[in-house]
């Protein structure tokens, strides 16, 4: 690789690394663990809060080939996830493939990408935690809680503190092992299946096909703009990968996981999204809380009060789930040493990389009590879809550079796959907002100064190169 892009590290390195006395992950997710965490990340504020706005503002009733051809670009990113997760089971996802494929330079701007994904995506979703408990509260018990505590100074309040302490519980949950996390969100995943299949069985006896007429008012440019916008209920599989050098069979579990959690969701998001436009004419369905509203309007408060619930269960387990990922990444780069070494220590006794995760929990929760991240969070689909777009490029160029090494499982089609992959990302992220881009650029300069003030020096592969 060119010498501008930093020194690659061969897969064979980056597998020693792992098993280096102090820096080691526990073992302990089967491929069941695997799949759950993958629905439980993906399944969120998103199914709650997007459907029905980008319904409103974006493609109306065609919603659902929105979420489809989200769905599709994501798809093919999974295809290129999932060979790299079992050919290199180790922590960090995109950044670890990156380093093995395109070299330091991309790998350290791939992790800088994914820390905002990640932290920014966390504290977006404890603040809808904290929105729909207070509607939860209002709407089912009458009580109505001071904006003071439900707000932060921008919106009006002095401090977000039950978005903090959601953080704060994710955050403990997290040091105290991934095999709990896991049996935690599975218990959650089930419970916010259980919502999703009532608000499709009794929302399915309230809809009125006169409401999908015209199914498509926007046309094509349309479905596309709620693709760009809804594309944030998908971001998160990808942490999948992360947990790779905690799955007991990787090259199984993980692909399974990928794949599987992501064809799941799907699947709910589209039937969801066809019943909740037939409910309500998608005009209406504007709302902080579109699928609890529709409800509300046809009489039905205590599946409403259920939706809400629900969506408090969903949310929590997010934040969790994209910590957890946050946590990861970081790790990796710290055992790389493109971050101060003493970040990747993990616990003695839980097995887990205490250290970063608490800093993560600090930072999110201060995120998430403080600033209206209403803005913010845009961030986090263009943060995304450059990974993928690096991940789909990067397995391209390991074909190429190395076709004989086992691969426990071999993306199709190939090239094919990932040029669509990238075209796929390319195009959503072209119809993001101007600022969006703006504020990208911006957080990628500031990494840019990171490399060259610290980590270029100190890395671990750095210091071994010729």
């Amino acid at each position: 690789m060119p010498a501008l892009l930093g020194p690659r590290k061969t897969i064979e390195e980056t597998l020693e690394t792992t098993e280096q006395e102090g820096f080691q992950l526990k073992r302990a997710l089967g491929a069941f663990d695997v799949l759950v965490l993958g629905i439980g990340v993906i399944v969120g504020s998103g199914i709650f809060v997007l459907t029905g706005q980008a319904a409103a503002k974006e493609a109306g009733p065609a919603i659902s080939l929105s979420f489809v051809l989200a769905a599709v670009v994501c798809g093919l990113a999974a295809l290129c996830y999932a060979e790299f997760a079992a050919m290199v089971p180790a922590a960090g996802s995109a950044y670890t493939f990156a380093y093995v494929t395109l070299g330091q330079l991309v790998a350290f701007i791939i992790g800088w990408d994914l820390v905002l994904e990640f932290t920014i995506g966390a504290s977006a979703v404890a603040v809808g935690f904290a929105g729909y408990l207070d509607a939860l509260l209002d709407q089912v018990f009458g009580v109505t809680l001071p904006e003071a505590i439900t707000a932060p100074p921008g919106d009006g309040g002095s401090v977000n503190v039950f978005a903090m302490a959601v953080v704060g519980v994710a955050g403990v949950l997290l040091i105290r092992g991934v095999r709990q996390t896991a049996r935690s969100t599975a218990v959650l995943v089930g419970l916010t299946i259980l919502v999703l299949l009532v608000v499709i069985a009794a929302g399915a006896t309230e809809v009125d096909t006169d409401n999908w007429k015209p199914f498509s008012p926007f046309g094509w440019d349309g479905i596309v703009g709620g693709a760009s916008l809804v594309f944030f209920a998908y971001i998160g599989f990808d942490i999948v990968a992360t947990t790779a050098e905690e799955a007991k069979r990787p090259q199984r579990d993980v692909p399974i996981g990928i794949i599987g959690s992501l064809a799941i969701v799907t699947v709910l998001y589209v039937v969801v999204s066809l019943v909740l436009t037939g409910m309500e004419p998608y005009r209406e369905l504007g709302s902080d809380a579109p699928v609890a509203d529709a409800f509300k309007g046809h009489g039905l408060d205590w599946i409403a009060a259920f939706v809400y619930a629900g969506a408090c269960i969903a949310i929590l387990k997010t934040v969790m789930i994209l910590m957890l990922g946050q946590s990861r990444v970081a790790f990796a780069m710290a055992r790389d040493r493109l971050l101060p070494p003493g970040l990747a220590s993990t616990h003695e006794r839980f097995g887990t990389p205490h250290r970063i995760t608490l800093i993560t929990m600090v930072v999110v929760a201060l995120l998430a009590g403080f600033l209206p991240l209403s803005e913010l969070a845009k961030l986090v689909n263009i943060g995304t879809l450059f990974a993928f777009a690096v991940v789909s490029i990067g397995v391209l160029y390991l074909r190429w550079a190395e076709p004989e090494r086992e691969r426990p499982f071999r993306t199709p089609m190939l090239p094919l796959v990932s040029v669509l992959s990238v075209v796929g990302c390319v195009y959503l992220a072209a119809d993001l907002e101007a600022e969006t881009w703006i504020r990208f650029v911006v957080w990628m300069a500031i990494g840019l100064v990171v490399y060259v003030l610290y980590s270029r020096s100190h890395s671990r592969a750095g210091h071994r190169a010729p």
